[in-house]
């Protein structure tokens, strides 16, 4: 108690803001209806006077998080408001035009753009979405601002492939994106934008850049060096993508505060030292402040190369810079606690949906564990040392540092990419002092080059430097074989897991260390997941059962999107045929030792399959006459999506969970 008391006596309760404002936002989300208004707002104002009422009071601080938690949980409805839009519910086909907002990805063969204020031509069905995501033709050239007009298809945006799986009904809601679509036919670029459109400068200058990179470099140097410059990673190959994600480097392709840490804080030092060289400089003018206000110039333009505000690990990076160059403005600690709620504070206003994304989740989990472990009591290091010793504490910096924040994001990076990564320490430690020493260095300085037409020979450089470290990645990647797998999670583990951060950032002794260390257990208790014995796709044919500890298909392919996420997910191999599956034109049987399974393709199977088994799959609507054991028909699918089934001997039934829980909220797609 006296620990608790000393840190409130400290201000700690201030750092627990943001997890309060998380656990408002989780509340809502979790809702089984979307809360009306005037109640939002009646529980407000209670809570308003509740605080007013306690100004003078040592409980205002318990009364703030309460506060917060309801900030949090009125914000998504608030920003529904204002940037939701209405979810398309069917297809929509037809001549559209419409107006470019952003380029999220461009390759040799597709472009994936947004694009708003859908008008149909021709007298095709009107849409009313406000925005939709299209893939388009590669030609011609697009910039924001731009108008187009083609043959599309849209359709709904899908709902998640796995009962607690990345929800992008619920992105797209909260974007303002409507539909996913693709331009089928006719695609022409219709009128160009305006050139004083801050957006289409910018991408124009990314484009522009990324085109550079592209004349020198080639392949994987050219890919992640487009995603390190410009944040485009649309050219990395799945295989790259997996070998960074096996040895633990896959956060160095993604621009965020390692990135922007190097460019501005090499910025900082480097002008730092300049002017400290030049005797008027040094002693006239307050050179690291002058330094300071350069590196936040730098973030600020590293943040709108890697595309603004849309991209959150670079925006939350630059918010804690600026709050980092503030306080060295200010004269005061710029490591702390406090600007980590701070900058998380911000983050969770502007875009309160973040919160629920993988991306937010790691980089939120990595800050506060290394400010934490700062802020804990260490050994003033000697300052005259040899050069090896200097070596030999970087390294082990380094590798302390990757330890880590690699124990900090392994539960959320179990339970969202299934990865844990064993030995990313040690890719960590062979591959960070080239991406410090030789890749981001010289990728600033290409692109300070790129003006006067000089760039080639930094390009070159950094593209050695990225063939070094896909090379360290690998080996690491070949090393980790065998090792990467890991158990099953359920959200419960990620509500042990922000709790025990929340006591972590709460507590500045070494008391902090009590709440991750008592989450393991109690994770391991409740919070992992059990596999699955069927798994029945709403949008394609496939139906998966296990057989003994295998699964294979009852109807449906492999290789399809669903089963492929499926393997992926649960680490097995799912076979093209379970066994004991029997087939006709009417449909399938599928039997294994506890129970028996009919998938009807045909009605005149009801006569036959009807009661006979204990669950019956239908892609149609099943009579009430048809009666005995558990039925899901194209009704269940449509309202529940993905079917996720495990068999309760006790019960003689199956327990089912379903990837969309209701169809109660706004960003629900609901079948017409």
């Amino acid at each position: 108690m006296a620990t608790i008391a000393e840190a409130i006596e400290a201000r700690r309760l201030f750092v627990l803001l943001p997890f309060a404002m998380i656990a408002g936002l989780i509340g809502y989300a979790q809702l089984p209806f979307e809360p009306q208004g005037w109640a939002l707002a009646a529980a407000a104002l209670v809570i308003v006077g509740l605080v007013l009422m306690l100004l003078r009071s040592p409980l205002l601080p318990l009364a703030s998080l309460l506060a917060a938690f309801w900030i949090g949980a009125c914000l998504l409805p608030l920003h529904g408001a204002w940037f939701g839009t209405a979810m398309l519910a069917r297809p929509a086909y037809g001549a559209f035009e419409g107006r470019v907002d952003e380029i999220v990805s461009a390759t040799a063969d597709a472009r994936r753009v947004i694009v708003s204020g859908l008008v149909p031509i021709a007298g095709d069905r009107p849409v009313s979405i406000a925005k939709a995501r299209l893939v388009v033709p590669p030609e011609p050239p697009l910039a924001p601002g731009d108008i187009i007009r083609g043959q599309m298809r849209l359709a709904p945006v899908p709902g998640p492939i796995l009962p607690g799986a990345f929800d992008g009904q619920f992105h797209a809601y909260f974007s303002g994106i409507g539909a996913y679509g693709t331009v089928t036919g006719e695609f022409a670029l219709v009128a160009s934008g305006t050139g004083l459109d801050p957006t289409r400068a910018i991408e124009g200058l990314r484009m522009a850049i990324g085109a550079r990179i592209d004349a020198v470099l080639d392949g994987t140097s050219a890919a992640i060096g487009r995603a390190m410059v410009m944040g485009d990673q649309s050219a990395i190959t799945d295989e790259t993508r997996e070998v960074m994600a096996n040895s633990g480097l896959a956060h160095i392709y993604s621009i965020s505060g390692l990135h922007l840490s190097i460019v501005a804080g090499g910025v900082f030092w480097l002008l730092r030292l300049v002017l400290a060289a030049i005797p008027v400089a040094a002693s006239r003018w307050p050179i690291k402040q002058i330094a300071a206000v350069a590196g936040l110039v730098a973030a600020a333009g590293y943040m709108l190369l890697a595309g603004g505000i849309g991209n959150l690990p670079a925006l939350r990076s630059a918010i804690m810079l600026g709050l980092i160059f503030g306080a060295v403005l200010a004269g005061r600690r710029a490591l702390t606690m406090r600007n980590v709620a701070i900058a998380a504070l911000a983050i969770i206003l502007i875009d309160p949906a973040s919160v629920f994304r993988a991306s937010f989740q790691l980089s939120f989990a990595a800050v506060v564990a290394l400010i934490g472990i700062y802020e804990m009591p260490r050994k003033v290091r000697e300052r005259d040392r040899k050069w090896l010793a200097r070596l030999g504490a970087t390294i082990w910096a380094t590798a302390f540092t990757s330890l880590i924040a690699g124990t900090a994001t392994l539960l959320f990076s179990a339970y969202h990419f299934q990865q844990t990564a064993p030995l990313g320490v040690l890719g960590n430690v062979l591959v960070l002092p080239v991406v410090s020493i030789v890749i981001m260095p010289f990728a600033l300085l290409s692109v300070l080059a790129m003006p006067f037409g000089i760039e080639a020979p930094f390009v070159v450089v950094m593209g050695w430097g990225i063939d070094r470290m896909v090379d360290g990645a690998t080996l690491v990647a070949g090393w980790s074989e065998g090792l990467t797998g890991n158990p099953l999670l359920t959200g419960t583990a990620l509500v042990i897991g922000l709790l025990a951060l929340a006591w972590f950032a709460f507590f500045n002794t070494w008391w902090r260390l009590l709440g991750p260390a008592l989450a393991v257990p109690l994770i391991l208790l409740v919070g992992l997941d059990q596999r699955p014995d069927v798994l029945i796709a709403d949008s394609t044919q496939a139906v998966a059962m296990r057989s003994g500890v295998e699964m294979g298909l009852i109807t449906g392919r492999i290789g399809s999107f669903a089963v492929d996420v499926w393997s992926e997910h649960y680490q097995e191999e799912i076979s093209a045929t379970a066994p004991g599956v029997k087939c006709d034109s009417l449909g399938c049987i599928a039997e294994t030792e506890q129970f028996s399974i009919a998938v009807i393709r045909n009605a005149a199977a009801f006569a036959e399959d009807c009661g006979q088994h204990d669950l019956l799959i239908a892609r149609m609507a099943i009579p009430a006459s048809c009666v005995g054991g558990q039925v899901i028909d194209a009704g269940d699918l449509a309202a529940g999506g993905v079917h996720w089934l495990r068999w309760n001997e006790a019960a003689a039934g199956f327990d089912t969970r379903t990837a969309i829980p209701n169809l109660t909220r706004p960003w629900r797609v609901v079948p017409p």
